[in-house]
Parts: C-alpha cells; structure tokens; sequence
C-alpha cells in the first residue's frame, strides 16, 4: 500500500462506549486525555495512537487493543 494511501484501521470507540455506558468526556477524564483527542480517533481521523493512550484505554473500558481496532476489508 503507497504511503499517501488512507489506512483501513476502524476505531470501535463508540460501540465500546456504548456498551459501558459511558461518555467521551468521561473516558477522557479517566484515562488523562482530551476530549478533542479521543474525538479524532473515535471520527477515524487518527493517524496514530500512542501506546501509554491505548493501554489507559484498554484499561479503563476493560478491553483488548483488537476491540478498540478492527482492519476493514479493501
């Protein structure tokens, strides 16, 4: 895949939230980042993810990275 291709990462934030009942200004509080942050990658605009904020995730919503990731078929 060329490098200026969009990647085919899907974030599941909302469903995952949807599940737990919970916000995205609550999980933001919880695991110490922005609301604006956590909005760009729920919106798939994410271009990365730094591991420290993908361990507080899984941490806080009680999950596995391949919850909170799928890759979407081409």
């Amino acid at each position: 895949m060329p490098v200026d291709d969009p990647h085919r990462v899907v974030c599941q934030l909302d469903e995952l939230l949807a599940e737990r009942g919970m916000t995205l200004t609550a999980l933001a509080e919880a695991v110490g980042v922005s609301q604006v942050n956590l909005s760009v990658l729920k919106n798939q605009r994410a271009k990365a993810i730094r591991f420290s904020t993908l361990t507080a995730l899984c941490d806080v919503l009680g999950c596995q990275p391949g919850d909170l990731f799928t890759v979407a078929r081409p």
